[in-house]
């Protein structure tokens, strides 16, 4: 049996459902293979605002650029993908990383940020990109739901701010060098959802380990 090393980046703006659909893939048979007891396996996330102290603080998406926030933002991201080289045989599912950075920092302080070498690395290790979207005229439903259990509802108060992210989101997977699919998850079917990223995955062999290439190749 072939061994299952999936290993993909969740991208795209708020209410597209990323986080429902990470966990999904997280235990999806077809991902991850099938499981007679539930364990968990790796799933990260760059929106972790581990840099104060307060909710919905910092980290490495949302730093303060230019200073030391920035260099512990860009050794977080450096330090996750040396966590997959060291064990690139196993599957990794992230939940917004190095685009959501790019696209906050571009929107915010219209700062960018050079990941060409990081994408470089996380393409060798054969990481594939899925950018979430969502269909106009389907925000607003979106959004009631959310406020059903949401502990910051102010951040959904401008719908406007997340078609331009989205938009924005588009353009930086268009130049990513990865293996890109956009995914429209508005209506929200998890398991339809993770056979699509698992179809596209099987058709570029990205759901299983690479042969080692011959010495002198």
């Amino acid at each position: 049996m072939q061994k299952l090393t999936p290993k993909v980046i969740l991208e795209g703006t708020r209410l597209t459902g990323k986080t429902e659909l990470a966990f999904a893939l997280n235990e999806h048979p077809r991902f991850v293979g099938p499981r007679r007891y539930r364990y968990h396996s790796p799933l990260i996330s760059a929106e972790w605002c581990g840099f104060t102290p307060e909710p919905w603080g910092r980290g490495p998406i949302n730093f303060e650029p230019g200073g030391e926030e920035e260099a512990r933002a860009l050794e977080v991201f450096d330090t996750w993908v040396r966590l997959i080289e060291l064990q690139p045989h196993y599957s990794w599912v992230i939940d917004r990383f190095h685009l959501s950075a790019r696209a906050y920092q571009l929107a915010a302080h219209g700062h960018d940020l050079d990941f060409r070498p990081l994408e470089e690395r996380l393409l060798a290790l054969d990481v594939h990109l899925v950018l979430c979207t969502r269909r106009d005229g389907t925000w607003e439903a979106a959004r009631a739901k959310r406020l059903q259990v949401s502990g910051n509802p102010a951040q959904y108060g401008d719908l406007g701010a997340f078609r331009r992210e989205q938009a924005l989101f588009r353009r930086l997977a268009g130049g990513s060098i990865l293996p890109v699919l956009e995914l429209d998850t508005t209506d929200g079917d998890l398991d339809a959802l993770c056979g699509q990223v698992a179809d596209w995955m099987a058709s570029t062999g990205g759901l299983w380990a690479r042969p080692a290439p011959a010495d002198g190749s």
